[in-house]
């Protein structure tokens, strides 16, 4: 009896033992037989943790508060990927003087990043059958010397041969410290000779979207702050950008600076109602994204005008109507006096960037093109031995 529990005790053990060793057994074969989908699984963590929106944030992030720290930069910054914005900060002093910070909400003149929206009022028009992009100058300008050779397409192209009277210093001193109607600033360059012959060459010309302004308020009816107002910045609830007329009030607008000398200085004054459809707008960072979402989608016009906007035109090797077109990107620079601006949108990857600084020598060549590399994961430098910007007089 004692000899027989003696026995069923062993068994008992090695029962136990037997069965321990098999579920150990079958975890592991469990561990083994998916190993392969493990580590895949991991990888993807880590590819996920490397990527990680923070981390874009940061990098760039650290990257321009070293060119703010030096003087190099004042002004606001969106990035966003796959439609979730990952940094939307203010940098420096919206105003100086006062000790007013950039914030997302601060509006800044756009400059040339005005002409996209231009561009798309004008191809609106064409949507609903009230002009062509085929449409002579003349047909809305009767007396326009050689009106009958340059078409709204060669207008929105920058191929027409009209000279750029902004770079008219006669022209455009004449014009840029008190208001002027939009003939007014037209007549100024109208009868100048043209610079080549019509749809021949490309050669940027901020004159062809003044008269593309002009079309627009002949053609709707409207005055072309009022057109943009009603079928663009409402529609999509942008209710911070318009038309930057000096006079106004305008709460949160930053005060424009330029760099003379190591020091940061007052911008030159000039009345930038004067502008208009090439460099006439204010906006901030907020608004412009909501622009860039748009753009994705047929609020504002149909997929096959979308198609014609951000198309490559000959004789320009990369330009649409109204924006840059190049290295997968379609972007665009602004820059007038205590201003410069910059938008980027990847549409492949759904990459946008959104710089806008008043400062107007900040190097944002520099800095759109490595905020591009830190937003697609690829190798970059941060800035160094920058010569420190004298900010405040005492």
């Amino acid at each position: 009896m004692r000899r027989y529990r003696k026995i069923s005790g062993i068994r008992k053990v090695l029962f136990i033992i037997f069965w321990m060793a098999a579920l150990v057994l079958f975890i592991n074969l469990d561990k083994v037989i998916n190993m392969e989908s493990g580590i895949k699984d991991i990888s993807a963590v880590l590819d996920a943790e490397h990527s990680t929106p923070g981390d874009i944030e940061l990098k760039a992030d650290e990257y321009i508060k070293i060119y703010e720290s030096s003087g190099w930069f004042s002004g606001s910054v969106l990035m966003a990927k796959k439609g979730e914005i990952i940094l939307n900060k203010g940098y420096g002093m919206a105003n100086y003087e006062l000790g007013v910070f950039n914030t997302p909400k601060t509006k800044f003149h756009l400059g040339s990043l005005t002409k996209q929206f231009t561009a798309m009022a004008i191809m609106q028009l064409e949507e609903k059958g009230l002009l062509s992009v085929e449409d002579k100058l003349s047909k809305y300008i009767a007396d326009y010397p050689n009106g009958n050779k340059i078409t709204i397409h060669m207008l929105l192209t920058h191929t027409s041969g009209i000279p750029d009277y902004i770079n008219d210093d006669d022209s455009f001193n004449s014009i840029s410290k008190l208001p002027h109607s939009i003939t007014q600033i037209i007549d100024r360059f109208k009868n100048k000779p043209l610079e080549f012959t019509p749809g021949k060459k490309y050669d940027y010309s901020n004159s062809g979207y003044v008269l593309l302004s002009y079309i627009i308020e002949k053609v709707s009816g409207k005055s072309y702050e009022q057109y943009l107002q009603d079928n663009i910045f409402t529609p999509l609830g942008m209710v911070n950008t318009g038309y930057d007329y000096l006079t106004p009030i305008i709460k949160d607008r930053a005060s424009g600076y330029s760099i003379s000398k190591g020091s940061l200085v007052n911008a030159e004054f000039f009345d930038r109602s004067n502008l208009q459809g090439a460099d006439g707008l204010y906006s901030n960072t907020e608004d412009l994204y909501l622009w860039d979402r748009a753009l994705y989608t047929e609020k504002l016009a149909k997929k096959e005008t979308l198609d014609k906007i951000f198309k490559v035109y000959p004789p320009a090797t990369a330009y649409g109507y109204g924006w840059t077109i190049s290295d997968g990107e379609i972007k665009h620079f602004g820059k007038m006096d205590g201003f410069y601006t910059f938008i980027s949108r990847d549409i492949t990857n759904d990459i946008t960037i959104i710089v806008l600084s008043n400062i107007q020598q900040v190097p944002l060549g520099a800095i759109a093109r490595d905020l591009n590399y830190i937003a697609h994961e690829k190798d970059y430098k941060l800035p160094e031995n920058l010569a420190v910007i004298k900010t405040i007089y005492q």
